[in-house]
């Protein structure tokens, strides 16, 4: 056998070689991401039948990923998304009462299967920190209330995630990832010395769809 020819076999068995894992590797992948609350709460202190619901966010996002061996990987989320807060139940007339900002960085603990397969499937569990920022009142929630500041305390639950990763090239891949958040938060609305809360669960499904680079 001529070795152009011999060269051209171990060329394509080469280019059909999968993405292959290793210990030590960093994995980068960016995902556009869509945020949809779970949520329920309890009703506004001093509102009678009143209901609180928070909007789903569509955002990027981008997440790092340290491969520990072949199947352990530990990944970091930065993202951060903008939610409305709307008014329900007996101040359901008021629309949209508040909107607020939410970084969410949540590290979790992964395992992949196949590892060393074209199409790589994973779980994973860990841990969410939530904090919410620039949160304001609407118009609506002011005239209703008076002048009124919002204010969400900051959230710690646990996270779970199923995702795969099908390869594009060697280096480049398709990544699809569901995550579960628990994440809960109280809402304060001030308005001068009246003080209003209401415990507000958002549980968040997070659904993304991105590409990933392994170095």
């Amino acid at each position: 056998m001529k070795k152009p020819f011999v060269i051209a076999i171990l060329a394509a068995g080469v280019a059909a070689t999968p993405a292959l894992a290793k210990d030590g590797d960093f994995i980068v992948r960016a995902r556009a991401i869509i945020v949809a609350p779970n949520e329920k709460s309890t009703a506004i202190s001093g509102l009678p039948g009143s209901d609180l619901g928070v909007g789903y966010s569509v955002m990027p996002e981008v997440d790092f990923t340290y491969m520990a061996t072949k199947n352990i990987g530990a990944e970091i989320i930065v993202a951060t998304t903008k939610h409305d807060v709307t008014g329900r139940g007996s101040v359901s007339a008021l629309g949209k009462v508040a909107d607020t900002w939410v970084l969410p960085p949540t590290l979790t603990l992964q395992y992949h299967f196949a590892p060393d397969a074209k199409v790589r499937p994973y779980v994973g569990a860990g841990i969410n920190y939530s904090v919410f920022y620039s949160s304001k009142a609407t118009p609506s929630l002011n005239g209703a209330l008076g002048a009124t500041t919002v204010k969400l305390s900051d959230s710690v639950g646990y996270a779970l995630q199923t995702g795969v990763d099908i390869d594009l090239t060697k280096k480049v891949f398709l990544n699809l990832d569901i995550k579960y958040i628990d994440m809960r938060t109280t809402a304060r609305l001030t308005s001068g010395g009246i003080v209003r809360t209401a415990k507000v669960n958002i549980d968040p499904i997070v659904a993304g769809i991105g590409i990933g680079f392994r170095f």
